[in-house]
This record gives C-alpha cells, structure tokens and sequence, in this order.
C-alpha cells in the first residue's frame, strides 16, 4: 500500500487552505452579503459552486464513482498541473511517462521545474514494464500513462497497467481521455482496490464539450481531498457547470455521438486503405486515426491550401511517416476524401 500523505511536498502538507465565502454556506437561497459581489445581475453577479456539488452528483450517478472520489476542473489540464504541484517537489523529484503519449504531461512536469523520465513504448505500442520500473528511483512521484493514447490510438494492456499500479511507490495516473470510443472498459472499478491510481476522463472527446473546458479526476477520497485544498476556489465557473448539467440530463445524445463516430471511423478505414500513398493505418480504440503517407508532408501541405486541417505526428518518436486524423462528419470525411483523391 502506498501512503499518499507521506508523498505529499512538505509545504503541502502543512497549509491552510483558503476558504471561500461559499465553502462556509452551503444553501442556494440566501441573502447573500459576504462575498463582495454585485448585487445586481443575478444570476452571473455571484461566484460559482466551489466543490460543484449538483454536478458532481450528476457525474457520480453516470459514472458509478461516489462524489468525494470525483475532482472537476478547467479541463484534465488542471488536474495534470495540480497533481505536479501536490506531489512533485522541483528540482528533487520526478516523473515517469511513455513515449510517445500526450504533450501536456511534460509540459506541465517543465513548468514546475520537475524531471521527466520517459519509457518508449515497444513495436506494439505497449508499455515496456520492466524498462518502466526500471525509470523509477526512491524521488519518482508520479507514473502518467494514457490508454487509449494519444498519438498510438491504441489500448494499454490492462495487465501491464495493473502491474505498475501494484509495483510504483507513487501516483499511476491513467488518462482515459478517449475511453468511450474503446471495446475495453474503463478502469474506475479498480479505484477502491488501488489507493495510489488516479483516472482521468473529459468532456471534451465523446460528450462534445470541448468549448466549456471541463475535466474529471477520479481516485480515493485523500487524493482528491487535496487536490481541492490546492486548486484555485472557482476554478469551474457557473456557466460551465449550468452547460454541463444540462447536457447530463441524459446520455442518449453522448451514446449515439459515439456510435455515429465509430461507424465512420470504420468507413474512413476502408476508404483510406483504397489509396496507394497510404501505407498503414494503426488500429484505434479512439476517435482518429493515424496514417501512414509516403510523404506526409506534402500531404500536410496539400490538405492545409485546401482547409482541411489534421496533425501531422511524423515527427514524434515511432510515428515517422503518420498524420493524425480526426473522425468528423460524414460530410467532412468526404471532403477529406476528395482532397486526397485530388492528391
């Protein structure tokens, strides 16, 4: 078992949180006259929810996750960012990553001044557990793997997570960013077995809620507990969670996004291996492809004169030669089939 406080940076340890005029009442109808606010201009005059508990409630009930195991921030970013800070001192310890996987990690581990080790992940794009655990010494905190991944569009074995979750003296955050579009289940039914495992989901991929910038971090109660002792007050803000409540009326909207996406990807698949300057497609347990051009740049180029924009990943470590492709519409994978058939 890991202990999460004795990981904690020692000035951590020790404050006092601030506490908002919100975090002190809790009701909704009130005469509100501590907070400094306008009077005038209801509802956008008063400060958000702090802890967000009627989304949280909402979440917990889509997510089969219990409330004090849910944090909710300005997109996943924020919990990436609040996780370093919580647990990484700078300049002393570090953090372990796959290669090739999402930017943010160590952007976020530079910014805070906090090493990162990086595993680069084997000719299936699975995670070299032995090489990993060998990465880590008595000053690794944070262990962040992403499955499916970004840019690989594969699934982690399950296995081989679960093994480092048991083996790492520190944090596993698993990043599911994509996970309703994969045939595996998500690992949150392994939260209450595994203190030291952290998940990550977002609003942004299949609930189509890029714009409102909204993040979920799911793990046991002390670890969220500190994230909310660290984070700014009104880090969501109440346009965010009116949005986001609305949408999570029900998921019959997320479901049949999903499905549309799915059925598209399959379709842009097949459509895609038809042409001869197409040398691989990866398989995805996501929603875009990556694909394999004889000359990817051009490609690139081409699609961009033309404003059909995709990410060109040849230069990231294993995917020399792939574009990055987004599943869109059926009419936008149209269009991006006819500007390759032009090509």
């Amino acid at each position: 078992m890991v202990d999460i406080h004795s990981l904690l940076r020692t000035n951590i340890r020790s404050l006092t949180p601030y506490s908002s005029a919100r975090d002190e009442y809790k009701g909704e109808e009130a005469v509100f006259l501590d907070a400094n606010e306008n009077p005038f201009n209801s509802p956008f005059n008063r400060y958000p929810d702090p802890v967000q508990v009627r989304l949280k409630n909402r979440i917990a009930e889509i997510k089969a996750v219990a409330p004090e195991n849910i944090f909710l921030g300005n997109g996943s970013d924020e919990a990436i960012d609040l996780l370093i800070r919580a647990f990484c001192e700078p300049g002393k310890d570090n953090i372990l990553a796959i290669r090739p996987t999402y930017g943010m990690y160590k952007v976020c581990a530079d910014i805070n001044g906090v090493e990162y080790r990086e595993s680069l992940l084997n000719g299936h794009f699975q995670v070299n557990v032995k090489q990993m655990s060998g990465l880590a010494d008595d000053h690794s905190k944070l262990m962040f793997l992403c499955s499916p991944n970004n840019p690989t569009s594969n699934s982690l074995d399950a296995a081989d997570i679960l093994q480092l979750v048991r083996q790492f003296r520190g944090l596993v955050i698993l990043d599911e960013a994509y996970i309703d579009f994969s045939v595996h289940p998500s690992m949150t039914g392994q939260l209450k077995a595994y203190p030291n495992l952290v998940i990550l989901q977002t609003f942004s991929k299949a609930w189509g809620m890029a714009g409102i910038r909204l993040g979920m971090a799911f793990a046991g109660s002390e670890i969220i507990r500190v994230l909310n002792r660290i984070k700014y007050p009104y880090n969501v803000n109440s346009l965010t969670q009116k949005v986001a409540l609305e949408q999570l009326t029900g998921t019959e909207n997320k479901e049949q996004w999903v499905t549309r996406i799915l059925e598209q990807r399959n379709l842009l698949i097949n459509q895609l291996k038809s042409f001869s300057i197409v040398r691989n497609i990866l398989p995805s347990d996501a929603n875009f492809l990556m694909v394999k051009f004889d000359d990817p740049k051009k490609v690139f180029g081409f699609l961009i004169d033309r404003k059909i924009i995709v990410r060109d990943r040849s230069g990231v470590s294993l995917c020399d030669g792939y574009l990055r492709v987004t599943v869109g519409t059926s009419e936008e994978n149209r269009m991006l089939i006819d500007a390759l058939n032009e090509y």
